[in-house]
């Protein structure tokens, strides 16, 4: 009796910590938000209280949501990668692989809005093409950590595959094509695949194990990206274009509790149906490989219900508060003189808004245990807000000009290329892998509706200048990241080292030891 109760006062504890780090990460996004709406950019009173219970409903599911990800879905992924590498063959990582890929990304709740954003293609087509994608890049994501192949290497012939195939694409299929790489590795996906690598590497007993555990989330958002691309040569230009969806009115605040009430429904069950094939995929490793003691399928359990709850309330939140705002913002700046504004607006909502995105706390807690506190989170959470500040500014730049994205992701890309010959490998994974994570729902819920609500107040063309903002999202961080690895690479050479060092080791020296580390121990083999 006295150990439940000191449990679930321990579980009280943590839930409680998680409540006051999505607090911290939402209010500044919030704060922004309510300067804008009381200053340059007015909003009516039924769209900004409907923006206040979103906020709330926020804070509740991120707390609640990466709790459940720490107790149950970050244990399944580790439990399940360890279990398909133990077994040393290779149909085994192969198949085990191809259908975690394809199962996840088909229950990924913003595919299903990807689908109804692409001109002229079925959505059920595009849904296939891009889990099937995702399911083919996991399966060489999985083979390269075994292999122990570079990922930097791997990574630029892919790219360069990758723009070749945009040449010989229609405009309306480009800035979505880059964006779906993004959009489908979202917050059912990161915090599987991700634990799915780290439990590869616990097996491996070389010192780049724990390099080589990141790099997936990396691999699998190129899958949807050649997917869409090659969907766009097929089909051709397609004569479907952006449907605009009215933005919902509320006479009162009972009507705006009911319009809250009834969205959640739908994502209840979208989470539901997301969660599914995971549950049923786990429960049969369980039966035939796992054998998991009772106490830890218990805590899996509670973990699974934390994430159905956090993920549902979020969802219900950055969509029915969040969404109708960022569109109303944007339209009203977009349509003013002083509309260049954005820009700079842009920037610092963007900076705060990728602390709001839960894969993120994910990938920070990752790094964390894999490099044991090497890596700074702190660090780490800030280059890759400053990446999200400037790819938030240059895509309003974009859409202010019509500037095509493929005149900002070539050199990009380019640039992020270069830099994987000067930067650690365990930063140019994390890098790549940064940049699908930090493109999440916030920011399909809130920049691109933003970036819409511009287009529209310029006269744009939404399909081919609004889309490509979550693009741009996912590539900035690959350089400012790459940039904090060279910085720290730096940084350790100049480390006292002699008769005169100090006996305890610093930060600097331990950062060191975990980047340089060499192993040449013996590969698995099959």
């Amino acid at each position: 009796m006295r150990k439940s109760r000191r449990l679930l006062q321990q579980n009280r504890t943590i839930l409680f910590e998680k409540f006051k780090e999505s607090l911290s990460s939402v209010l500044p996004v919030t704060g922004i938000v309510f300067l804008l709406c009381f200053t340059i950019s007015p909003v009516p009173n039924d769209l900004l209280l409907g923006f206040i219970l979103g906020a709330a409903l926020l804070i509740v599911g991120m707390g609640l949501f990466t709790l459940g990800a720490d107790m149950a879905m970050i244990p399944i992924g580790s439990h399940v990668g360890s279990a398909i590498t133990r077994s040393r063959k290779v149909w085994v990582v192969v198949l085990v692989s191809l259908v975690v890929g394809i199962f996840i990304t088909m229950s990924e709740p913003d595919l299903q809005v990807l689908a109804q954003q692409v001109p002229g293609v079925p959505n059920m087509t595009l849904i296939l093409s891009v889990a099937v994608g995702v399911g083919l890049f996991l399966v060489v994501a999985m083979l390269r950590m075994l292999l122990r192949v570079h990922l930097s290497h791997l990574l630029i012939g892919l790219y360069i595959l990758v723009f070749l195939l945009a040449a010989f694409v229609p405009s309306e299929f480009l800035s979505v094509a880059f964006d779906s790489g993004g959009v489908t590795t979202g917050p059912m996906t990161v915090p599987f695949i991700m634990a799915l690598g780290a439990g590869v590497a616990a097996i491996r007993s070389d010192g780049n194990a724990e390099n080589d555990s990141f790099g997936l989330v990396a691999l699998c958002s190129v899958g949807p990206i050649l997917a869409v691309l090659i969907l766009g040569i097929v089909y051709g230009a397609g004569s479907g274009a952006y449907e605009y969806t009215p933005i919902p009115v509320s006479e009162d605040s009972r009507e705006l509790g009911l319009l809250f009430l009834s969205s959640l429904p739908s994502y209840l069950e979208e989470v539901a149906v997301a969660l599914c094939p995971i549950l049923v995929f786990f429960l049969l490793f369980q039966v035939v490989e796992l054998h998991l003691s009772g106490r830890e399928l218990a805590r899996i359990g509670v973990g699974v219900v934390y994430t159905y709850l956090g993920l549902a309330l979020f969802l219900t939140g950055v969509n029915t508060g969040f969404m109708p705002v960022g569109t109303y913002i944007g339209e009203l700046i977009g349509s003013m003189s002083i509309r260049w504004i954005i820009i700079p607006i842009g920037m610092v909502i963007g900076y705060f808004l990728s602390a709001a995105e839960p894969a993120v706390h994910v990938l920070n807690q990752q790094v964390f245990q894999l490099t044991a506190g090497g890596i700074p989170a702190k660090a780490l959470s800030t280059s890759l807000s400053i990446g999200v500040s400037i790819s938030v500014g240059l895509s309003m730049v974009r859409v202010l000009t019509g500037l095509p994205i493929l005149c900002l992701l070539i050199p990009g890309y380019l640039l992020a290329g270069v830099l994987t010959f000067f930067t650690p490998p365990i930063f140019t994974a994390i890098a790549f892998d940064s940049g699908g994570v930090a493109s999440g729902p916030m920011t399909a819920t809130f920049l691109l509706p933003l970036a819409t609500g511009v287009c529209m107040g310029v006269g744009g063309n939404v399909v081919v200048d609004a889309f490509g903002v979550v693009a741009m999202v996912a590539m900035t961080p690959l350089i400012t990241i790459q940039l904090l690895g060279i910085y720290h690479a730096f940084r350790s050479r100049k480390t006292p080292s002699g008769p005169d060092a100090p006996s305890t080791p610093s930060q600097d020296q331990e950062d060191i030891v975990i980047l340089d580390t060499q192993g040449d121990d013996e590969i698995i083999t099959f």
